[in-house]
């Protein structure tokens, strides 16, 4: 496995995991309790806490702040200037470091540019979250979702198609892949 590479302008502080073959790019800052996976990349101006687990083939792109209290599984994908949140009801004057609310994003799922993902949620496998969109509640597995407040639209393949919004066993027209399709679920078939 390669080495990691760390731009000059990158800070990694000392205690952080970083796992082998994962970039960091320029003026990224990795706080000391971080844990990350392999094959990770983090883009320009990129915040990790210290209470983030990243797992394996995570994409972040520029400008996103990973916030303490998040998790993030493998093949994770989270576009531009995404933001996550760990308190519900912030005040400048009233400490909640006590208050953070765990979010979990699942295996594979993907976070549009600029979405906002309000905190205490999770978002499901390959699940597909639409620019722009703002995340109150928990996601389900595949579902496409846009809006403010993000509302499910459709479902989306795991290759990253859209698929029929139709009740019934549907392949996707890309990839190919069966699923069963129903009206709050989208399941893959063997």
């Amino acid at each position: 496995m390669s080495e990691c590479q760390f731009h000059e302008t990158a800070i990694i502080d000392a205690g952080a995991q970083v796992g082998a073959g994962t970039r960091v790019w320029h003026w990224t800052h990795i706080c000391a309790g971080a844990r990350i996976g392999e094959r990770c990349s983090f883009g320009q101006n990129v915040f990790v806490g210290n209470d983030v687990i990243v797992g394996n083939n995570v994409k972040v792109q520029n400008n996103v702040s990973i916030y303490d209290a998040v998790t993030l599984e493998d093949d994770v994908f989270c576009g531009p200037s995404m933001v996550f949140t760990n308190v519900n009801n912030p005040r400048s004057h009233v400490s909640r470091k006590h208050e953070y609310r765990r979010t979990v994003v699942k295996r594979g799922a993907t976070i549009g540019a600029n979405a906002t993902v309000v905190c205490g949620h999770t978002i499901g496998e390959f699940a597909f979250i639409g620019a722009g969109s703002v995340v109150t509640r928990d996601v389900p597995a595949y579902a496409l979702m846009v809006g403010t407040p993000a509302r499910r639209l459709g479902w989306m393949c795991q290759c990253g198609e859209r698929l029929p919004t139709q009740i019934g066993e549907h392949a996707c027209p890309v990839c190919a892949q069966r699923y069963d399709i129903g009206g709050n679920h989208c399941t893959p078939l063997a």
